[in-house]
């Protein structure tokens, strides 16, 4: 026989399983938005510290911050949109007629001796190509068609991100209060998880983002056609750890080489290869002494994240492998690194 008291315990742990299941299916289809907001009040975390040390107000400073966000997206977006998709439409036509072939056995001609392997390697370089530039064009189809839902995502996002940023510190006891966990491990998981995460933003998404631009620069600068295009891709893949930039900026200065001249080519390679240096030198200096995840495994949290929750994935697949890690390493109670993760103040070894 359950006893009164036993039965409302079990009664209470069914609704409060009943309104989490209902909550999830509620907030599933913005919950990008709201985590998106949330990794935004993290990197502008900072700046809205010392905005706050001048104005000692919490509203006027998430305000400020919100507003100067809000210009950063919306501006871009607006200016830069109608331009990508002009850009894409004229990359999609030139490469109907591009010849793939010539250039290559140019550069190579001893590779490139027969003429059916020329035609094989030319036909699947022009499909590849053109479905890469499908692609593209069809995610700026999709950004005009979903423009109302883009709107209200970006409201969510926004006011998700106001809110956090104006109470973090309180949002951060409440999340402690509901971890089931000592406070040894407690204050471990949160010491890690701000490592993890500082180390993913600012030393992967920054960085390869800054790395992309940088080499953006460059194909402006010398002239590069269609230049805004390429630097999306190099951006992109700037992010991704291990394939870098160079995957970008070579193949276009090597047909630079060929199609305009040496000048041309040379000034995109110097940029490429500043590019890289900002990668080994910053990185390095942004991510020291803070938690570190072998490269391999945020490259590979990257990839599955983007298949998982789309362009948003390059930061949540990492953060997810990295925060299971934390877990593992805070149960492991050794002093030794481990061999996937370096926890902060931990040197990691050659």
């Amino acid at each position: 026989m359950i006893d009164d008291a036993h039965f409302k315990k079990i009664m209470s742990s069914i609704l409060l399983i009943v309104l989490i299941v209902l909550s999830f299916f509620l907030v599933k289809p913005i919950l990008m938005s709201i985590v998106s907001g949330i990794l935004l009040a993290f990197i502008f975390s900072p700046v809205f510290d010392l905005i706050y040390k001048k104005t000692k107000s919490r509203n006027l400073s998430a305000s400020i911050i919100s507003v100067f966000l809000a210009l950063i997206i919306i501006l871009p977006f607006w200016f830069l949109i109608p331009i990508m998709i002009k850009q894409s439409f004229q990359i999609y036509q030139s490469l109907q007629s591009l010849d793939f072939v010539t250039p290559l056995k140019t550069v190579f001609p001893g590779l490139f001796s027969t003429e059916s392997f020329s035609n094989e390697i030319g036909s699947i370089l022009h499909t590849f190509t053109t479905n890469v530039a499908n692609f593209v064009i069809n995610i700026f189809g999709e950004i005009i068609l979903e423009f109302p839902t883009l709107a209200l995502q970006f409201v969510v996002m926004a006011f998700t991100f106001f809110y956090v940023l104006k109470d973090k510190e309180e949002l951060i006891v409440y999340i402690k209060s509901l971890l089931p966990f000592s406070k040894e491990i407690e204050n471990k998981i949160f010491e890690y998880s701000k490592g993890i995460t500082f180390s993913v933003i600012y030393g992967h998404v920054i960085i390869g983002i800054l790395q992309g631009i940088i080499v953006g620069l460059g194909f402006y600068l010398f002239k590069v056609p269609n230049a805004l295009f390429f630097t999306l891709i190099a951006v992109v893949l700037g992010i991704l750890p291990i394939i870098g930039t160079t995957i970008v900026w070579l193949p276009i200065a090597i047909y630079t080489l060929i199609t305009q001249g040496t000048l041309p080519a040379f000034g995109v390679a110097i940029f490429g290869l500043i590019s890289n240096f900002v990668e080994d030198f910053l990185r390095p200096v942004i991510i020291a002494r803070k938690t570190q995840i072998n490269s391999a495994l945020i490259l590979i949290g990257m990839i599955g994240g983007i298949f998982l929750f789309g362009i948003l994935g390059v930061i949540l697949g990492p953060l997810i492998v990295g925060y299971l890690l934390i877990l593992l390493e805070a149960y492991r109670h050794k002093k030794t690194p481990g061999l996937l993760i370096q926890p902060t103040d931990q040197p990691k070894s050659d």
